[in-house]
């Protein structure tokens, strides 16, 4: 197999939910049609799409003393600020039409999905790097090791899917996120001598509080939409994801090689030769202060242990902010039981 293969097998997923569109879908007539935003939908493209740049070159590029992401970063800025102020202006037309920015369910919850997308993305990103480069498992290994966590989100999804219209979301969605964190504090005691235990347990409670979170808050965002928005709507959450997604991984990534260069420089602080616990036999083979090959050892081990420490704060951060979004709940007003006359009609 070649990494071809993450690309392709997707291809039978694909065609099955393709057959399913056709078969179970039904084209919905008679509803009221937006005229498209032929100037936002550009403006808004180009600034998502320099700033998906941005963010994926970002590193490779080392930020900001590269010509070519102060360029991207204008060409973002320049482009978001044209689309904001098309769509703050426009009479006629407006590729998001502003009653969207009226629904407070809409708003706290495409913030939230927005945050949630970022810690989907971030841990999906930082767990399988953590366990290849630093606790040497291969990569099929890593792969089995990561699964149970798909495993707790199907399991959350059909328990939600009989839940929903019985309890309130918002206790839904709270239950995932305290979950989450629950998850997200057990990560934050990953050690470089753990086994696959810890990674398996934190995993399934983990895709199973996110899995809590999915459908509540599309139900609570969009339940109050009228019905010739509701696609906007839906859009709308689908790109503040996968925005946060890739912000996410962005600023996690800088975070991680920023904090293991900054705790390398704190431990190697204390490897002096005139300091006795670096000395053997405390300090024993293959490490060594006196010869190149001890000094490469005890030099590839410091960073081990520094970005093992990274990871962890990575980690941290992300509990963090799961526990910063919790009061967000209070914004989000329960979903209506019945349509309003105008979604209806």
């Amino acid at each position: 197999y070649s990494w071809r293969w993450i690309f392709y097998i997707n291809l039978p997923v694909g065609v099955i939910a393709s057959l399913g569109i056709l078969i179970f879908i039904r084209e919905t007539r008679h509803t009221h049609r937006e005229a498209f935003d032929f100037f936002g939908f550009v403006t808004l493209s180009i600034a998502v799409g320099a700033l998906q740049m941005l963010l994926d070159r970002g590193e490779l590029k080392d930020w900001f003393n590269s010509t070519e992401i102060w360029v991207e970063a204008l060409v973002s800025g320049v482009f978001f600020y044209l689309f904001i102020v098309h769509t703050a202006t426009a009479r006629d037309r407006s590729f998001i039409n502003l009653d969207l920015l009226k629904s407070p369910n809409f708003m706290a919850g495409t913030v939230l999905m927005f945050f949630v997308g970022g810690i989907l993305s971030g841990t999906l990103a930082l767990l399988p790097t953590m366990l290849q480069s630093l606790m040497n498992y291969p990569v099929f290994t890593t792969g089995l090791v990561t699964a149970p966590r798909g495993i707790g989100t199907m399991i959350a999804m059909f328990v939600v899917g009989r839940m929903i219209n019985r309890v309130d979301n918002r206790l839904i969605i709270l239950t995932g996120f305290l979950l989450t964190v629950v998850s997200l504090w057990q990560m934050t005691g990953f050690s470089l001598q753990m086994g696959m235990a810890p990674v398996i347990v934190s995993g399934v409670l983990q895709g199973f509080g996110l899995g809590c979170t999915f459908v509540p808050l599309n139900t609570l965002a969009l339940s109050n939409l009228p019905r010739h928005i509701l696609t906007q709507g839906t859009a709308m959450r689908s790109l503040m994801r996968n925005l946060g997604g890739s912000i996410g991984i962005s600023i996690l990534e800088a975070l991680l090689i920023q904090n293991t260069q900054i705790v390398h420089s704190r431990l190697v602080e204390h490897l002096r030769p005139d300091n006795p616990l670096a000395q053997a036999p405390l300090l024993a083979a293959p490490f060594s202060l006196t010869t190149p090959s001890g000094i490469a050892a005890l030099n590839a081990e410091v960073t081990r242990q520094a970005a093992m420490v990274a990871y962890i704060n990575d980690y941290a951060l992300m509990m963090l902010i799961v526990l910063l979004l919790i009061p967000l709940l209070l914004l989000v007003r329960r979903a209506r039981p019945a349509l309003r006359p105008e979604v209806a009609r």
